[in-house]
């Protein structure tokens, strides 16, 4: 299965894997590059020194091609421009579309992968450049916007013109690649499937909640400002999804008594220490087609095989003269 992304990004199948923001995503990643699809590295919240024995050890892992994603909560300066230094295959980068930085990873001569949540901010990826656009759809865990991936795929691919689209949120298995596919988009991102995944580095307790979970066991987060960290620039945010927590659950109902001078810093070094799953362990509704842990190679693979078998029934299925159903 090869579509214009793989050629755009260098690439052998079109699965892109979704950054995790701080937690320790390097074997994940490399996996994901390993079995043909572009593993990428988060930046949020960790030092630079971290980041780049992160990198060192990627490049040690893989010499695929990978990215190195960055967001507006907050934009770290200093990680960026050693970004660039870096020279990964792309940058990816969420909440804002941010045109001088894209500007400057092209300079650099970076690719660059924007995600977006809606049509404006699709329409300003396209006016900025960018060189793939990531549409993410609300049932999407961590940060996301509010329309579905079902509507919104097709809408940034009627106006992204030659920029390769790719389908992200609710997307777990081959079925979800082979409806992106159908819905124009030249590939998908895969974030909740994969954090139930042998390498990633979070907590298996959190694993197994995903493996466990429903759809409706997820939640947006309408008052995560009073304890995530703040944006450096304006833009189109949307809210957080994540599994319930006790600590979620007294934030959403009871925003006024929680402080953000004390919550923020606690939840921060949870998060560093490896505890963030009992505050926030982000997750999608896709949680729901989860049923197992399994290596994020095996993952991308399985994805992959499964729609190549789906398009070709289907194909067989629609073709003129094909018996009918019914």
């Amino acid at each position: 299965m090869r579509t214009r992304l793989c050629d755009v990004l260098g690439i052998e199948v079109p699965v892109i894997g979704a950054p995790f923001g701080p937690f320790d995503q390097v074997d994940v990643a490399a996996a994901v590059c390993g079995a043909g699809g572009l593993g990428s590295l988060g930046t949020a919240v960790r030092p630079l020194p971290d980041l780049r024995r992160q990198w060192a050890r990627m490049r040690e892992l893989t010499d695929r091609p990978f990215a190195i994603n960055h967001t507006m909560r907050p934009l770290n300066e200093e990680a960026f421009e050693a970004t660039l230094e870096e020279r990964p295959a792309a940058v990816s980068f969420h909440l804002a579309v941010p045109d001088d930085l894209v500007r400057r990873a092209h300079d650099a001569g970076i690719l660059w992968i924007q995600q977006v949540m809606d049509v404006r901010q699709a329409e300003q990826a396209v006016r900025a450049g960018v060189d793939v656009i990531v549409a993410q759809g609300g049932e999407a865990g961590g940060q996301g916007g509010e329309v579905s991936t079902m509507v919104l795929v097709p809408q940034v691919v009627d106006m992204a013109g030659d920029i390769p689209v790719v389908a992200a949120g609710g997307i777990a298995d081959g079925r979800g690649l082979a409806a992106a596919l159908a819905l124009g988009a030249q590939g998908v991102a895969i974030g909740t499937r994969l954090l139930a995944s042998v390498e990633m580095g979070i907590a298996e307790e959190w694993k197994d909640r995903i493996v466990a979970a429903d759809a409706r066991d997820t939640i947006k987060l309408a008052h995560s400002d009073r304890f995530m960290p703040p944006f450096s620039r304006p833009g189109l945010y949307g809210f957080p999804r994540a599994l319930r927590t006790p600590f979620l659950e007294e934030a959403e109902e009871h925003p006024e008594r929680v402080d953000p001078a004390e919550a923020g810093p606690r939840l921060l070094e949870a998060v560093l220490s490896g505890r963030g799953h009992e505050f926030l362990p982000f997750t999608g509704q896709s949680a729901a087609l989860v049923h197992d842990v399994l290596p994020a190679a095996e993952i991308v693979r399985r994805i992959v095989a499964d729609a190549e078998t789906i398009l070709r029934r289907t194909a067989g299925t629609c073709a003129p003269g094909a018996p009918s159903s019914h």
